[in-house]
């Protein structure tokens, strides 16, 4: 069934229903593949799709599902969550308010490129990761072992108001990752690099980026096998955009989130207060800002609200939470575009999409020759945040800074702080700018995918590694 003709369908559900009712039909196709040591480990295709329904009744949302995309079927469901929401309305506290007006979308979004990218053979897709995997094992005789992973997530979504909103959309979003490991007297080093990108294949390997990270893999796993360890303390720092967009993302964006905020965040009751130095304007976008391909684009949420640019921080003083049509309400501001679901039996949360630090005016080299002592600190790996803005990251690659000038790689870099206190000690951004965390899935009871970076950004934070 085409996507105009599902519109259709939903629409015809929707007649004759009383009071706020939304659909959302929605199918995910995902197609991956993992190489490893030669031999291929996973090569999997999978596919759902159904309808999701929400109503607002009595103050209360009630929600329900279906597989079917037959009109006795959708109707059914609607009054399953009807149903639901009469139940629970009685307990409820607090009402949901009347939702607000919104930017709706309406129409047909065509995308050439998920069409594109679907056209391609699954046999070249997986080629491509085995014959990547044997490069990364074949750039040195230090490396042990290799892995390599070709994934694709390739979603139609159709969504229908009764206030208005009638659009459907295609979006894919491919992904490659490489992992090298090297080995030296029983010593092991590991190095990844990932990309994931909404957009076509160029997008995904523009300028010999296939090529660059299995150098660069293969290369930082070997050099990482003669690091030595970093000197612990507070320390001045250049977080290189892939950092960056893990910072804002995990210790802001989510404290921002305004179902958080009315849950107590750092951010409740912040508004217009500084939050980070003049240098720091901070935003959230549904379109990929500065450069192509942001791997949490996405032009309509899942509420059917047109998506935009919404500014979060803007020269350091907090100036907007991201919300859905609910928040919006409670707030009494316009809904940012933010409601987003995993799959179509999964309601619809406040989540992130493309969040980004804006770039400055100086140059990398600048930047670097202005730092005494210090470290320049690239490649996420793992760490945590929580609802007070502290945080804790590792990073696979750090290099020092002695005298204005980049020295040695370090390994078993960790990086902590509070993310507020940590922005209002910036002194410095770069020109420079990069989308760096497409690869990656945010968890908040269902995954999402989203994107982050910035660029380059001087600051302080208290680093971990050895004493003197």
């Amino acid at each position: 069934m085409q996507l105009s003709e599902m519109r259709k369908v939903l629409g015809e559900a929707l007649a004759g229903q009383d009071g706020f009712v939304e659909l959302r039909w929605a199918a995910k196709t995902s197609r991956g593949f993992l190489v490893e040591k030669g031999k291929v480990e996973q090569a999997t295709v999978k596919r759902r799709a159904g309808v999701g329904v929400r109503v607002l009744e009595d103050g209360t949302w009630g929600f329900s599902s279906t597989g079917s995309r037959e009109l006795v079927d959708l109707r059914a469901a609607i009054e399953r969550a009807r149903a639901a929401a009469r139940a629970s309305a009685a307990r409820r506290r607090s009402k949901v308010p009347e939702l607000g007006s919104a930017r709706l979308a309406r129409g047909d979004l065509e995308n050439q490129d998920a069409a594109r990218v679907a056209a391609i053979p699954i046999e070249e897709k997986l080629e491509l990761a085995r014959a990547a995997e044997a490069e990364t094992r074949a750039a040195s005789t230090s490396i042990r072992s290799a892995a390599c992973g070709y994934n694709e997530i390739d979603e139609e979504k159709a969504i229908v108001t009764s206030d208005g909103a009638d659009v459907s959309f295609r979006i894919l979003r491919p992904e490659f990752r490489v992992q090298a490991v090297a080995e030296k007297a029983g010593r092991l080093a590991a190095a990844n690099e990932s990309v994931g990108v909404t957009g076509d294949w160029d997008c995904l390997f523009s300028g010999d980026r296939r090529g660059r990270m299995i150098q660069d893999a293969a290369r930082y796993a070997v050099e990482l096998l003669d690091a030595g360890s970093p000197q612990g303390g507070r320390s001045t720092v250049i977080l290189a955009p892939s950092i960056v967009g893990l910072l804002v993302h995990e210790a802001i964006g989510h404290t921002v989130e305004a179902d958080f905020v009315q849950s107590g965040s750092v951010a409740r009751g912040r508004l217009r207060s500084r939050v980070g130095s003049d240098l720091v304007t901070l935003c959230d976008s549904g379109f990929s800002e500065h450069l192509a391909g942001a791997g949490g684009s996405l032009p309509v949420d899942d509420e059917g609200v047109l998506t935009e640019k919404t500014v979060i921080i803007r020269n350091g003083i907090l100036e907007s939470y991201l919300h859905n049509r609910e928040s919006a309400a409670a707030f009494g501001v316009a809904p940012t575009g933010n409601a987003r679901a995993w799959d179509f039996s999964d309601q619809p949360l406040i989540r992130m999409r493309n969040t980004f630090l804006e770039p400055g005016d100086q140059d990398l080299a600048e930047m670097i020759a202005g730092v005494e002592e210090g470290y320049l600190l690239d490649g996420p790996k793992n760490g945590q945040a929580d609802a007070t803005g502290e945080f804790m990251f590792a990073v696979q690659n750090a290099w020092r800074i002695r005298h204005g000038k980049l020295a040695e790689l370090v390994r078993g870099v960790t990086i902590s702080g509070v993310a507020f206190q940590v922005m209002q000690t910036v002194d410095a951004v770069s020109r420079e700018f990069r989308w760096d965390l497409g690869s990656g899935y945010c968890g908040k009871g269902q995954p999402a995918k989203v994107d982050a970076g910035g660029p380059y950004v001087r600051c302080e934070v208290l680093l971990g590694g050895t004493q003197d």
